[in-house]
């Protein structure tokens, strides 16, 4: 006769052990943080409140859009485009066959300087309908091979100018090789006028960007000439002409800095122009400008800064006036914010 009683039944249908139950529950821990219950700013946008924010914003944006306005208004520029009158009358049927054929391409232009121009005064060229941020075009190019000598044969991403008679070209790629090679000289009253190339790109792309130590070889020496050439004793890095190609524009429309003449232009002053029309902008009906150009605190002309502050505080200012008509002729009773839910259980539990 065994003395052994029946076991406990404690893990059976009738348990109610409360640390069992919490175990396989899926409902999360309390805390504040995950029931949003933390200390926040809740305000309330009454009218007055809204009024007054659009009233700021509009007594802020509105005075600096007029200062950009006329910071910009007060920069000089000089445009001139010459693509089609520097091709001989008679070759203009045939602008193409004429830029791409041998002979001197000189052309003189003569600028008339309006107002006067305080130095330094920056030299642009301005391409229209050139899109320099195609995919293929901005990624045929080496950053290797631009920066270390010994990766001189790192072409792969350069194709179809990566190599020339089966030695590599440096610097390899279409950008590069499409660099711009029309050149300008300017004189005044009979005497010439420097335009000075040093530190005309950023110095970060000098100084990391363009080797020291890498030298050009066998650049544009393909079946078919893209551009400019480079000098082969001078380093990449000495190179500015090349290192402003190659940072590549965001948009068809582009200026990029040619140099900087540091002599102040008088109003009236004639300033005569002998350029060469080499590059070929003709094949894809694009137009070739000189920009001469000062600067003010905001940079060269640009009124879309101005624009932009003078809309946005006037939108601002308009609302504010609407709202504060409406809230006087056709007032709305608010609530009481003793009633909202956060105010009359802030514990929320």
């Amino acid at each position: 006769m065994s003395s052994n009683t029946a076991p406990s039944s404690s893990g059976g249908a009738g348990s109610a052990d409360p640390t069992s139950t919490r175990r396989h529950s899926k409902r999360p821990k309390y805390s504040r943080f995950t029931q949003q219950e933390l200390p926040a700013c809740k305000p309330i946008l009454t009218p007055r409140w809204v009024i007054s924010a659009f009233m700021l914003v509009s007594i802020v944006f509105i005075p600096i859009g007029v200062v950009s306005l006329f910071a910009s208004r007060d920069v000089i520029e000089i445009i001139d485009r010459y693509e089609t009158d520097c091709i001989p009358t008679p070759s203009r049927s045939d602008k193409v066959g004429y830029i791409q054929g041998p002979g001197d391409k000189k052309c003189n232009r003569t600028l008339k300087v309006t107002k006067n121009m305080k130095h330094p005064i920056y030299v642009y060229y301005q391409l229209d309908n050139f899109y320099q941020n195609h995919r293929r075009y901005v990624k045929s190019r080496s950053d290797q091979q631009l920066r270390d000598p010994k990766s001189e044969n790192q072409v792969d991403a350069c194709k179809p100018e990566d190599k020339a008679g089966g030695q590599p070209v440096v610097p390899c790629g279409l950008i590069a090789w499409s660099l711009f090679n029309d050149t300008y000289s300017f004189s005044r009253k009979k005497q010439q006028l420097t335009v000075n190339k040093k530190d005309i790109s950023w110095k970060s792309d000098r100084d990391h960007k363009f080797g020291k130590k890498v030298f050009p070889k066998n650049f544009q020496n393909g079946t078919l000439r893209g551009g400019a050439s480079l000098d082969a004793s001078k380093p990449l890095s000495d190179q500015e002409d090349l290192i402003v190609w190659m940072r590549t524009a965001a948009l068809p429309t582009f200026r990029k800095l040619y140099g900087k003449i540091e002599v102040d232009l008088e109003a009236g002053d004639e300033l005569h122009v002998t350029l060469e029309n080499n590059y070929n902008t003709y094949s894809f009906n694009g137009k070739k400008k000189l920009v001469l150009s000062t600067t003010s605190w905001i940079g060269g002309r640009n009124d879309f800064l101005g624009i932009a502050y003078l809309t946005v505080g006037g939108l601002c200012f308009f609302l504010a006036m609407a709202f504060t008509v409406v809230y006087l002729v056709k007032p709305r009773q608010l609530g009481d914010p003793s009633y909202l839910s956060w105010n009359r259980n802030p514990g929320g539990h």
